[in-house]
């Protein structure tokens, strides 16, 4: 049997929890080496969790360590570009929780230096990994579905005073963006590996009175693909008590709607086929009620890619380019008019 690859965690956060439970169903093809945060509170509340996984004390200690093969990165946005960077030094691949980073150009930055460095860089954005999203992205390729005419995408979610009562929660200091860098990009991904890049973009951007924060919590949009066809993007964490993400992908041959895990695809000729998931979805006041069979399919995929030696099917330059659809969506809000998005 091949040696498992040695993996450290660097993030403690509540963000550790489905990529924990994936890494324990993946033992036989990864191990926990180390496990780190700077805050010693909160390497004391991991290690009561997780009595049986090994705490790194320091940063350098990880990096240094030959038995390490790759990084799983889960700490805020404002800490991804230079930890990237230490580990492209260091010669680690880069497992990197969503966002990418805080800015396109940043996220940019990271995904050249990992390119430098001749190592394997990948993103966390799950949704492309569920059974639903794959059984759709199957049909588009083999063109079942036809050409697409109208696309939507709708992530109309829940938040609660609770959530934002963390310090620095849905604030630019600490999450780097609100509503669409922290809970929609996920769809957002999604929505554009299927339907396609999206050539412009009109918005409306709004911070909702609910919560005392500097990010947006409200978008609207109406947007144009590059093959011409339309649609929208609706994007809220204050839809109580949160409902599934939904994206819609109206075409020639059929219609298509991928509500969180489940699919249904309505063809012309009348036949209707439809895909089952999970029914958790995170879109309420817990953002972390799902399963981890979505993170455990990909980071699946990046160990064996890591192996393999090719680039993981979420790679850093494909989860790019959901940053520059962001910062198109919150300057088309800030300016009021149309912005157009370069390829």
């Amino acid at each position: 049997m091949t040696k498992p690859l040695g993996l450290a965690i660097i993030g403690l956060s509540m963000a550790h929890k489905p990529h924990v439970e994936a890494l324990r169903n993946l033992s036989q093809k990864v191990s926990i080496v180390h496990c780190f945060a700077p805050s010693e509170s909160r390497r004391a509340a991991f290690s009561k969790q997780h009595p049986d996984l090994p705490m790194a004390s320091s940063l350098d200690q990880v990096l240094s360590d030959p038995k390490v093969d790759m990084v799983l990165i889960l700490t805020p946005p404002w800490s991804h570009h230079e930890l990237v960077a230490a580990c492209a030094k260091a010669g680690k691949h880069v497992l990197l929780e969503k966002p990418l980073d805080v800015t396109a150009e940043r996220a940019r930055q990271s995904v050249a230096l990992m390119e430098q460095a001749g190592l394997n860089f990948g993103v966390v954005f799950q949704f492309r990994f569920r059974a639903a999203s794959i059984a759709l992205r199957e049909m588009l390729d083999s063109g079942a579905l036809g050409e697409l005419v109208s696309g939507s995408a709708s992530v109309r979610w829940w938040r609660s005073p609770e959530y934002y009562a963390e310090p620095g929660r849905g604030m630019k200091a600490r999450d780097g963006g609100g509503v669409l860098l922290t809970q929609a990009i996920h769809t957002l991904d999604l929505f554009m590996s299927l339907a396609g890049p999206i050539a412009k973009v009109a918005a409306m951007v709004k911070t909702t009175p609910l919560r005392t924060i500097d990010t947006e919590d409200l978008v609207a949009a109406a947007v144009e693909f590059r093959n011409g066809a339309i649609g929208t993007i609706d994007a809220t964490t204050v839809s109580y008590p949160g409902q599934p993400e939904r994206i819609e992908l109206a075409c020639t041959q059929a219609t298509a709607i991928l509500a969180a895990e489940e699919l249904t695809v309505y063809f012309k000729d009348g036949r209707v086929v439809t895909t089952e998931g999970a029914s958790g979805n995170g879109g309420g006041a817990d953002p972390m009620a799902f399963s981890c069979a979505a993170h455990q399919a990909l980071i699946e995929d990046f160990v064996d890619a890591v192996r393999e030696g090719r680039p993981s099917r979420c790679s850093g330059a494909e989860a790019a380019k959901v940053h520059t659809l962001i910062e198109a969506l919150l300057e088309s809000g800030a300016t009021h008019q149309q912005v157009h998005i370069p390829l």
